[in-house]
């Protein structure tokens, strides 16, 4: 008997398959990467429309949006989640203010850990045993993950297996699950080659091991058995509809792109420079701490430049640059769209990434700040009210064996100017980063002592270290004050080292650092 062919329907018509208190998972990532977005736009006008399906519970592992109006914001409608796990808010800030004003309950996981829960579920296991969390607000000595009042179930438990403390994450099942791909044949077989990977699989197979639908957008449907086999990512099997949209390219507002494809090799010699500002002096500083070989990742924020002044300095392909969405490689675009990257190595699937990452396969890795304090703790995922999540970065921190955080002493307004090796501090920023205890626990200072990780926070102005005692300033930019400039704008005392030097003054220079030559002659390239 021949295998029967796919319903090929509208997004209109796919999403009338959800049903009131589904649990809907939701692929893709920010910038509209992988993003099945046809979908969601049509599960937002139904709702809006009818007022059902609602009491929804939505997962995501990636943030999903542009940090405006797409991504999951057009689902930021009372009453159509019941609860909303993700991995990432920031991306869709109408769901972030939901969240904060207790709309629904809210729990943030680390990317990581989400996309091994759905692992775990297509696998029938019955849930996730992890060290990811430990000592930080998901750790349930915290707060579990929760997010808001509303969030009052426990769905993180602390475990101890021989002596060790661990964090069990239960599995949660999706009713529907929503992906997209590039290519389907009409018996539901789907190749990526023009999208990420991502965790569409482990999606797909949790939602349909346990009952569930799986919808996939794609851009284009063929006759079946015309795809490779080793191009089908998604089997047919596992798929219940299709849903053709051809509008959608790798990222929004850009039409099907060869050079993120990993098909073609863009000349990014020029493209991907960085101006001299703080941002560049960071960046510069923190690629300072690699060594041909490595294998890094880099995360969102300040610290997504490094490929670019990597590639600038000519170093580029003597490391390895990953990115947490399954990126080897290259150079990740900046912004909104971080992750989709021109000149990749290589892809594989998040939850693969994952693996390597928390097995601590990673020697150094790149990763913004929004404060430290004196412990050593990080937080990125909460400040000034503002629900931002963690994202990759609980993984990344926590395995690493070197963490390099990147980020401006102050915030809000601050001017300075790198010039001939020093640094000029024109205007102070409003706020200060380096309160006496962080507001929330990402990263935590007294486990990655314990765990023998070597940790540095590099500012435009100055580098610390994590020592026993806390935090240790170990340089300082050529032109400021210690005092006035720095230790003025800490809410505690550091250590100050014994080796207290200046910051190398090639970072402060508007010509190449030569680091090529430097790795070269101290590596013997």
């Amino acid at each position: 008997m021949a295998i029967k062919e796919k319903s090929i329907l509208s997004a209109q018509e796919a999403i009338k398959m959800i049903r009131n208190n589904h649990v809907v998972g939701i692929g893709g990532a920010g910038g509209g990467i992988s993003e099945p977005t046809a979908l969601i736009r049509a599960l937002a006008d139904q709702y809006r429309e009818t007022g059902e399906p609602k009491a929804l519970t939505l997962i995501h592992a990636a943030g999903l949006g542009d940090r405006a109006n797409r991504g999951i914001s057009p689902l930021a409608q009372k009453g159509l989640s019941r609860r909303v796990i993700g991995g990432h808010w920031d991306q869709s800030p109408r769901m972030a203010e939901m969240a904060a004003n207790n709309e629904f309950e809210a729990y943030n996981f680390p990317m990581g850990i989400i996309t091994k829960m759905y692992r775990a579920s297509g696998a029938k296991e019955p849930g996730v045993l992890s060290k990811v969390g430990i000592g930080t607000f998901i750790d349930p000595r915290d707060r579990g993950g929760k997010i808001n009042e509303c969030a009052t179930e426990d769905l993180v438990e602390l475990i101890n297996l021989n002596g060790e403390d661990w964090l069990f994450y239960k599995t949660i099942s999706p009713n529907v699950c929503l992906i997209r791909g590039s290519t389907a044949d009409t018996q539901g077989f789907i190749s990526m080659e023009d999208d990420f990977f991502m965790d569409s699989y482990e999606m797909a197979v949790a939602a349909h091991n346990n009952g569930g639908i799986v919808i996939a957008q794609v851009s284009r449907i063929v006759q079946p058995g015309t795809l490779h086999p080793k191009s089908v990512k998604i089997p047919g099997y596992l798929v219940d509809a299709l849903v053709l949209d051809e509008s959608c390219g790798q990222i929004y507002d850009t039409p099907y792109n060869r050079f993120l494809s990993g098909d073609y090799k863009a000349d990014i010699a020029l493209s991907s420079q960085i101006p001299l500002n703080e941002r560049k002096v960071i960046v510069r500083r923190a690629l300072m701490e690699a060594k041909p070989g490595d294998v890094g990742n880099i995360g969102s924020g300040i610290a997504d430049g490094i490929g670019a002044v990597a590639n600038e300095e000519g170093v580029l392909d003597d490391f390895t640059l990953t990115v947490e969405m399954g990126v080897v490689g290259g150079v990740t675009l900046q912004g909104v769209s971080f992750g989709a990257s021109v000149n990749m190595s290589g892809m594989i699937s998040m939850p693969a990434q994952f693996d390597f990452y928390d097995g601590g396969g990673l020697d150094v890795s790149y990763l913004s700040f929004a404060e430290f304090d004196k412990e050593g703790n990080v937080n990125v995922t909460r400040f000034g009210g503002k629900i931002v999540g963690t994202g990759g970065f609980v993984n990344i921190s926590q395995n690493s064996k070197k963490v390099v955080f990147c980020g401006t002493l102050t915030a809000g307004g601050i001017k300075v100017q790198p010039v001939n090796g020093r640094l000029e501090i024109l205007q102070e920023g409003r706020f200060r980063k380096c309160p006496e205890h962080v507001q929330e626990i990402t990263f935590n200072g007294k486990v990655a002592r314990e765990n023998g990780q070597k940790i540095l926070y590099v500012t435009e102005r100055a580098v610390f270290r994590l020592c026993n005692e806390g935090i240790e300033l170990i340089e300082y930019a050529p032109g400021v004050d210690i005092e006035k400039d720095i230790l003025a704008y800490l809410d505690f005392t550091p250590v100050i080292s014994d080796n207290l030097k200046e910051m190398d003054a090639r970072l402060f220079m508007d010509c190449p650092m030569q680091l090529k030559r430097e790795w070269q002659r101290q590596y013997h390239l």
